[in-house]
């Protein structure tokens, strides 16, 4: 899939995708009318042939587009509860730090409030690239050290260490997976057979004598039209956090508002 379509605004995508296989459809059939039909053979009785050739082109492509789809809508949505448990994996772990004593409280606190700020201003727009951000490594990395660094002196602060550090783990698994889903994408041989599957599905409809061409044309069009808002919308949901349909960082924000606003931070 070329940079240029993937940057498209989804009207213009949609317009470009499915007014392209319409286009073909238009052009291949008047060719095919034009210069090929007339060299070939077919009697009326051959329509039944061509009908049972066609019907078994679009189950075959119908299935394996219908399998792509479902794929690609489970991926979406994995995303999307990724981001819920590192969202509250984050509000989990900042609302433990704060049962802790002076200074480690203020010190885990305000990391993870940069750490927020981090991820909604400057990790999403990087995201939405298809790029892998890489400044949270520090911020986690200085977390770490202050959490780690920590010697609890009773056995109530012991039993809240251990459930700090089990929330931050839980977030640094949250934060691996969200960062694995930024550069998810059908591979490139799967999009291979929903471009060329379609093109061989609206193309087998080119092969029945029609005495008018328009009824023909209309019937080829309505199909192609189908085939492509299919298409289009494996291209919508090929990647979470790119485009319009793209995951934002809602959940992030909601925590930070809720959580940390207040806390000697400005608002993101």
């Amino acid at each position: 899939m070329s940079k240029l379509l993937l940057d498209l605004p989804l009207l213009a995508a949609a317009i470009a995708i499915v007014g392209s296989l319409s286009a073909y459809s238009l052009v291949g059939l008047w060719f095919v009318r034009r210069a090929v039909l007339p060299r070939l053979r077919i009697e009326a009785t051959d329509h039944d042939f061509s009908s049972a050739m066609l019907q078994a082109v679009m189950v075959f492509y119908g299935l394996a587009v219908a399998l792509i789809v479902v794929n690609v809508w489970q991926t979406h949505s994995d995303a999307e509860k990724i981001l819920s448990q590192e969202a509250s994996a984050a509000a989990a772990l900042y609302r433990d730090v704060s049962g802790y004593p002076e200074p480690s409280r203020s010190r885990l606190q305000a990391a993870l409030r940069d750490y927020l700020r981090y991820v909604i201003d400057e990790a999403w727009p990087i995201q939405q690239r298809g790029e892998v951000p890489t400044g949270g490594v520090a911020l986690m990395d200085g977390f770490q050290r202050t959490l780690t660094g920590f010697e609890p002196a009773s056995a109530g602060q012991r039993i809240l260490h251990a459930e700090t550090l089990r929330a931050y783990n839980d977030l640094i698994d949250a934060r691996r997976l969200r960062l694995d889903a930024v550069d998810t994408r059908l591979p490139g041989i799967l999009w291979w057979v929903v471009i060329v599957g379609a093109v061989i599905s609206v193309s087998s409809s080119f092969l029945f004598r029609i005495e008018d061409a328009r009824v023909q044309g209309i019937q080829v069009v309505l199909l192609s039209t189908f085939i492509g808002l299919v298409v289009f919308l494996i291209y919508a949901l090929d990647r979470p956090f790119h485009g319009e349909l793209g995951l934002g960082p809602d959940a992030y924000r909601l925590v930070y508002h809720q959580l940390m606003e207040g806390a000697g931070a400005p608002t993101p």
